[in-house]
């Protein structure tokens, strides 16, 4: 089994204004000692390591872990697409097999980012060194995200947390439209992950989550989905075992087959684990 989107960080409250009183519980640094047991209890058997901060000194700290634990099976990190030393930077990180891709906090950006000339530019680059780019968007920016994935049929994409519907107050049409088109382009895969987090975190329940998942599942198939945990931010909502057990509920209905895409194999392919 495949966690294919969990998070490491060193906490200081500057770095991480986003954290607010409602998300106390993870004002707090959190290490891979603090999530391997957490793995070993739920027969989890690898990671992949998503990058928290836009700062090129996170890889690199990322890169250490995954050194040092031999559960991060591969590490997705940031870089400045608009630069124009993106070819150096790309050209280094080939060093690091085990970096796997990239990823930019497009949901923190004004809409249109995502399909500016340079940034544009920059995710042609990814292609020819056969790196993978996660989509982190909202679901108000998945009219941009429909234009950009047009534009790179050669690209390994990945929605992370389904970008994110409004799941707290069960709106469902505008996002299930949009996730349609886009899960059309078969380069596009989506993580089930970061759910519990767009529920009411004190009062959510698993039939919540079930007809955003649904969606998913007709849309997407079992081959282009993946298990993430988005540990340790879902600890605002769920325990680890909590927002696994939703996942492993709804699926549950699948064949086996079906069941080890989207807890293992699709993201093992994707990430070339």
């Amino acid at each position: 089994m495949i966690d294919s989107h969990q998070h490491f960080w060193q906490y200081d409250p500057v770095t991480f204004e986003w954290i607010d009183d409602s998300m106390a519980t993870i004002r707090k640094s959190f290490y891979p000692s603090d999530l391997a047991p957490i793995l070993k209890a739920n027969n989890v058997d690898g990671t992949v390591l998503v990058q928290v901060n836009q700062d090129e000194t996170e890889n690199e700290a990322f890169l250490a872990h995954a050194a040092q634990n031999e559960f991060i099976l591969g590490t997705v990190a940031w870089v400045d697409f608009m630069s124009k030393n993106l070819k150096d930077r790309l050209d280094y990180y080939t060093q690091k097999p085990i970096l796997k891709g990239f990823r930019h906090i497009v949901q923190a950006e004004a809409d249109g980012f995502l399909l500016q000339k340079e940034f544009l530019n920059g995710i042609g680059k990814l292609a020819s060194y056969g790196y993978t780019y996660d989509i982190l968007v909202k679901e108000h920016q998945l009219k941009d995200v429909l234009q950009f994935v047009r534009q790179f049929p050669n690209q390994k994409f990945v929605i992370d947390h389904i970008a994110k519907p409004d799941i707290k107050n069960h709106s469902i049409n505008k996002w299930s439209n949009y996730i349609s088109q886009i899960a059309q382009h078969e380069n596009v895969f989506i993580k089930v992950s970061g759910m519990v987090t767009e529920a009411d975190y004190h009062s959510w329940k698993p039939e919540d989550i079930y007809p955003y998942l649904e969606h998913v599942l007709r849309t997407f198939g079992p081959s282009r989905i993946m298990y993430g945990s988005d540990w340790p931010v879902c600890l605002v909502a769920a325990a680890y075992e909590e927002q696994l057990a939703v996942v492993k509920s709804y699926f549950s209905k699948l064949s086996s087959t079906e069941q080890h895409a989207i807890f293992d194999q699709t993201a093992r392919s994707f990430y070339s684990l």
